[in-house]
């Protein structure tokens, strides 16, 4: 009973930090188009919560050894807290940058602390009902993160301040808890090159899923006001990409376990370019139209990322397993920078079909290296399972290791 509770403080955590978290990128978006910032400015607030994000997931095991568990989750939720507050201070998107890289680290520092928790309460015996919770409460709170912002008008104090009362209210069920803390685990060893050394197509496509979803989620709101959305369809618009790409998991999953992961993320990549080019030149659309085009983009690009990472265990050696999932975590927290602010300096210049204009090239680009690579290495002759691999922190590798265990590749 008291692992169940702990499990559930844990993951009512999860929900409110992704409920906050999740709410704050759309809600940016749309609050800077009222507030007449440049697209480019509103590209630079992805930007700068990937930033921090990256600082957070680096930093944040050195903090949790040095006061533990319980005060550097509150030390990242209270930085969360304050850097959503901080938007009714200013309209300035410069400040609002700032907050936003002390919103980026309250998420990597938050989910580091809680995931260091789960790896220490998990048991073979209960990890995969664990590991299905922790996933269900993650991509179930990103989808409600989204629809929440129908509700939630942009440029007003209200809608910061409840997002802000929500994220400090993560801090409730693991303050409340009497679960003693876990022992700190060392912080994994960051080597980039790992997995560039495994498999140099795992790291295009962590990079190439980068590019699709920091993009889309950071600066789609830009392309859904374009083509004339409300601010309440924007949510759904953006909810029906999480939704896709929730759905796609089960059959990519089956798919990528039985036959060749590359040519499973090739095509997968080509029905990514036919969807971009669709969303991208069909400008007549009514809402529904446009929903179930953001619902097919998720389904194609969601599952990119959990392939990649899957090609390059395959080639991994156990120990270094958990190495490897944070050099892939690095080369997508590097990519995620970058994205947003090169799609929304290309919609400023050529306008929002630019961004999936920019996403197809991406797609294209891995579509050309994946048959490369595909004649300069045979497949794996044994794979690993594939796993749903949460974008959450460097550390995540430790939580999904076990379910990572070899099998024949016939």
């Amino acid at each position: 009973m008291k692992l169940a509770l702990s499990f559930t403080a844990l993951f009512f955590s999860v929900i409110l930090l992704q409920l906050s978290s999740g709410g704050i990128g759309p809600l940016d978006a749309l609050s800077g188009i009222a507030l007449k910032f440049t697209t480019t400015q509103i590209g630079l607030l992805g930007s700068a919560h990937f930033a921090g994000f990256f600082i957070g997931c680096w930093w944040a095991p050195r903090l949790m050894g040095e006061v533990g568990h319980a005060r550097a989750f509150a030390a990242f939720t209270a930085l969360g807290t304050l850097g959503i507050l901080g938007h009714v201070l200013t309209d300035s998107a410069w400040a609002w940058s700032a907050l936003r890289v002390a919103q980026g680290l309250c998420v990597a520092g938050a989910y580091t602390v809680i995931e260091a928790w789960l790896q220490a309460k998990v048991t073979n015996a209960n990890r995969g009902r664990a590991m299905g919770a922790y996933r269900l409460a993650d991509l179930g709170a990103a989808l409600g993160a989204q629809l929440v912002i129908s509700v939630l008008p942009p440029a007003h104090y209200v809608s910061y301040t409840l997002l802000a009362m929500v994220c400090c209210a993560a801090l409730l069920p693991l303050a409340l808890t009497r679960i003693p803390q876990p022992v700190v685990a060392a912080a994994p060893r960051l080597t980039p090159s790992l997995a560039w050394h495994n498999s140099p197509l795992a790291v295009a496509g962590v990079l190439v899923a980068a590019l699709s979803g920091a993009s889309f989620r950071m600066v789609g709101p830009l392309y859904g006001a374009a083509v004339g959305l409300a601010p309440s369809q924007i949510a759904f618009f953006l909810a029906a990409f999480v939704a896709g790409g929730a759905l796609a998991q089960l059959p990519v999953g089956w798919l990528a376990d039985r036959f060749d992961r590359r040519t499973v993320l090739v095509w997968l990549s080509v029905a990514a370019i036919l969807s971009c080019v669709f969303t991208a030149t069909v400008t007549d659309l009514p809402a529904w139209g446009i929903m179930l085009s953001a619902a097919v983009f998720g389904l194609t690009t969601y599952p990119i990322y959990s392939i990649a990472a899957a090609h390059a265990h395959d080639f991994a050696e156990d120990d270094k397993r958990v190495e490897l999932s944070a050099a892939l975590m690095f080369w997508y927290a590097t990519g995620a920078i970058a994205a947003p602010y090169v799609a929304s300096a290309l919609i400023e210049g050529f306008g929002p079909p630019a961004l999936f204009a920019l996403i197809a090239i991406g797609h294209a680009a891995l579509v050309i290296f994946g048959f490369v690579r595909m004649r300069a290495r045979p497949a794996a002759a044994t794979r690993t399972r594939y796993v749903y691999a949460p974008r959450t922190t460097f550390s995540v590798g430790r939580l999904l290791k076990q379910f990572r265990d070899p099998r024949n590749g016939d």
